[in-house]
């Protein structure tokens, strides 16, 4: 038994030594290292990646170091800091360290900008910059990385908005806003079908798409080339300040133009406490006096509870106007107008309207909707009302 005990302790004593041995090999990062380390965004080759570090050195001064994948080989790419956000653009900051393809990497120690003004690791951790990975020293028009820092750091809050294709124009696309640490945005519209060789402006308006509105905000025009525009989002045209957490209950709307001389309308959509949320409900409108004409009416409600109403109609006369109520009671009780939709244009028959309140000026929304006392009525005309083209109970009556 004794003998057993000693084998058991030189056995684990020899495994001991032995993890030890293999730990020495094993390269690993001081506990006590402070860095900071950015994403470095693909520009004109998607198979690029790469991070920048910053580590704060116990002299005060700080490393900055790059480090890509994915570069053609014998290549030299300058770097340096830009002041602003990558959407603004801006001036040399700081040089950084070349970075050599062969290696994908760059270092430089520094303790001030180019300009002499001393700079620490926490002032960079605040700065209002970027970094350009530049393709080469004659071609710093031509980016290979790019990276918001500090301050303009994008912090993976996001929201969203569909941009609808307008008019049959077949263009259509997104609206993202990205949050960034100093609490400003990053807008980046994405177009499909976009067109080659147009810059398309696109606006935030005041009020809802169909209310239309004064423009609020101006984006940076759409490149048609790559159907893509970036703008940084800290205010609004009038200097009112406007930042990620006044969007999503801003009431407004975008559009998107066809080109700086034609102010055309090509995509669209409801933005902020406007947003559709995808809840909704539809009532049939059932043929009346008029042989074949029926459809439906599609209430989808909106961020803030209000509704936009959708009426469809087939078979529409091309050349009608076709005014449209909600009426009191049940169809077969009839009752007096509550509420008046935007007239079904007989060319498209299709009416849309947005639903705030009663014609009497009592609040009524999406909610409101679903239990009213009701049904709707289509007339032929302005001049005939008496004459229906379209009947359907709605709310409690359906």
């Amino acid at each position: 038994m004794k003998n057993l005990l000693v084998v058991c302790i030189c056995f684990m004593t020899i495994l001991s030594l032995t993890n030890c041995a293999n730990d020495d090999n094993i390269t690993r990062i001081e506990s006590s290292l402070v860095y900071k380390v950015y994403e470095l965004n693909t520009i004109s080759d998607p198979s690029v990646t790469g991070y920048a570090r910053f580590v704060k050195n116990e002299d005060l001064s700080v490393t900055i170091e790059l480090n890509l994948s994915g570069l053609l080989a014998d290549q030299m790419h300058p770097a340096h800091i830009h002041y602003n956000t990558a959407a603004e653009t801006g001036a040399i900051a700081l040089t950084l360290g070349t970075v050599n393809s062969n290696t994908g990497r760059s270092e430089v120690t520094i303790t001030e900008l180019d300009d002499g003004t001393p700079i620490t690791y926490e002032e960079l951790l605040d700065f209002d910059g970027y970094i350009n990975v530049h393709l080469s020293s004659t071609n710093l028009d031509i980016l290979v990385a790019q990276a918001d820092i500090g301050q303009n750091e994008l912090i993976g809050v996001t929201k969203t908005y569909a941009l609808l294709q307008f008019d049959n124009s077949e263009i259509s696309g997104s609206a993202k806003f990205s949050q960034r640490k100093n609490g400003e945005a990053l807008a980046t519209i994405q177009l499909t079908n976009a067109i080659d060789g147009e810059m398309h402006p696109s606006h935030i308006h005041r009020n809802t798409a169909l209310e239309t509105g004064e423009i609020a905000l101006t984006f940076n025009p759409i490149d048609g080339n790559t159907g893509i525009s970036y703008t940084n989002i800290n205010q609004l045209d009038d200097a009112t300040p406007f930042m990620y957490e006044n969007i999503a209950d801003f009431d407004g709307y975008i559009n998107v133009h066809l080109s700086e001389t034609d102010n055309s309308i090509v995509s669209q959509g409801d933005i902020g406490r406007n947003e559709l949320t995808g809840e909704s409900v539809v009532y049939d409108l059932n043929e009346v006096d008029v042989p074949d004409i029926s459809g439906t009416a599609s209430f989808f409600r909106r961020q803030n509870g209000e509704a936009l109403a959708i009426i469809e109609l087939m078979n529409t006369p091309v050349d009608g106007m076709h005014p449209g109520h909600i009426h009191e009671n049940d169809a077969a009780t009839t009752g007096p107008i509550m509420f008046t939709f935007n007239d079904v244009d007989g060319s498209t028959g299709i009416s849309q309207t947005n639903v705030i309140q009663l014609d009497d000026g009592t609040p009524f929304g999406y909610d409101d909707v679903l239990e009213v006392n009701g049904y709707i009525n289509i007339h032929l005309s302005a001049s005939d009302l008496n004459t229906l083209v379209a009947q359907g109970n709605i709310g409690v009556n359906d």
